[in-house]
């Protein structure tokens, strides 16, 4: 009876790899021990399928030396005189091998129990046939002593019956290693899914804070450059009120230089003016009051445009600060 197994079949990838990158991930410990297990698994299926290919082979021979047996029993000579001999001492024999018969006949899926061929009692009477089981249920008929190639071939048949309880012994344990491994390996590959499944809802929620903190940074670099914007522009304010105020102070040491050059003038003018003194001494007591009144109501407007000048500037820079 041949034993055939459907091995497990398990789909594990031996190069795991990032989701969302698609980066080649290194094998941990538990992906190292599911690899050799599936391994393992593929020996111990090899194995299997050799002892079924074992098993096989030995339920063959089991049938040729059915076969041989009934070959020999068919050959043995029957004769009335050696009917009414005793058959005490060959009666353990033929059960013996009669019941190794109908183990091997049970073994014989395919096979089923058959008749022997016909054996001929007397060559001048008919032929009469007779089968396995009217000979087991006729203890009373004598048989002949078994040949030394009939007792090898009981030999032979014990040895391949122990040789099938261990070959059915290792199956059995083969595949209730082959079981235990199966169900490990499911285990290990649903650990392995619930891991992944937490690494990525950990990779997720890291990616979720950091698209936050990027939101963040770019707020805030928007309010910078805001702020940088507006002191560009108080500068560029300051800038034109420093050019304002240094053409202010132009202005004013360009009225300074016209009033020296008045007053150099003027005082030229007096200057040549003075030796007429002699001549005209009554007319320069009456002329020289309005000459000095002339000057100082000159060097009273300029007082007064450089306060007016000053008082702008200030005026600027208030409005320039009150702006920043």
């Amino acid at each position: 009876m041949v034993m055939t197994m459907a091995a497990p079949t398990l789909s594990a990838d031996s190069t795991p790899c990032c989701p969302g990158c698609g980066y080649s991930l290194p094998l941990d410990h538990s992906q190292v021990q599911l690899l050799e297990a599936q391994a393992r698994i593929e020996d111990l299926e090899n194995q299997v399928r050799l002892l079924n290919e074992k098993a096989t082979a030995a339920v063959d021979r089991w049938a040729d030396y059915e076969d041989e047996l009934a070959n020999l029993r068919a050959q043995l000579p029957s004769s009335p005189t050696q009917k009414q001999l005793p058959a005490t001492p060959t009666n353990p024999r033929m059960s013996f091998l009669q019941s190794g018969t109908s183990r091997l006949s049970s073994f014989l899926s395919p096979r089923k129990s058959h008749e022997l061929p016909h054996i001929d009692t007397n060559p001048s009477r008919p032929s009469k046939q007779r089968s396995i089981s009217s000979q087991s249920h006729r203890p009373q008929q004598l048989q002949p002593p078994l040949s030394p190639s009939a007792e090898d071939l009981l030999e032979a048949l014990n040895r391949e019956q122990c040789l099938r309880k261990e070959a059915e012994g290792k199956v059995a344990a083969t595949s209730q290693e082959v079981e235990e491994l199966s169900a490990a390996l499911f285990e290990q590959a649903n650990e392995m899914v619930a891991e992944e499944r937490r690494a990525r809802a950990k990779l997720e929620q890291r990616v979720d804070e950091l698209e936050r903190r990027d939101q963040e940074k770019r707020r805030r670099l928007d309010k910078l450059e805001g702020a940088m914007t507006r002191i560009e522009r108080v500068r560029l304010l300051l800038a034109e009120a420093e050019e304002d105020v240094e053409s202010s102070k132009k202005t004013v040491r360009e009225i300074e230089e016209l009033e020296r050059q008045q007053e150099e003038e003027e005082r030229k003018e007096r200057e040549q003016s003075k030796p007429k003194q002699p001549q005209y001494d009554s007319r320069e007591t009456v002329y020289s009051v309005p000459v000095d009144e002339h000057l100082g109501r000159r060097s009273l407007e300029g007082h007064s445009n450089k306060e007016q000048l000053d008082d702008n500037n200030r005026g600027e820079r208030a409005t320039v600060t009150s702006q920043a």
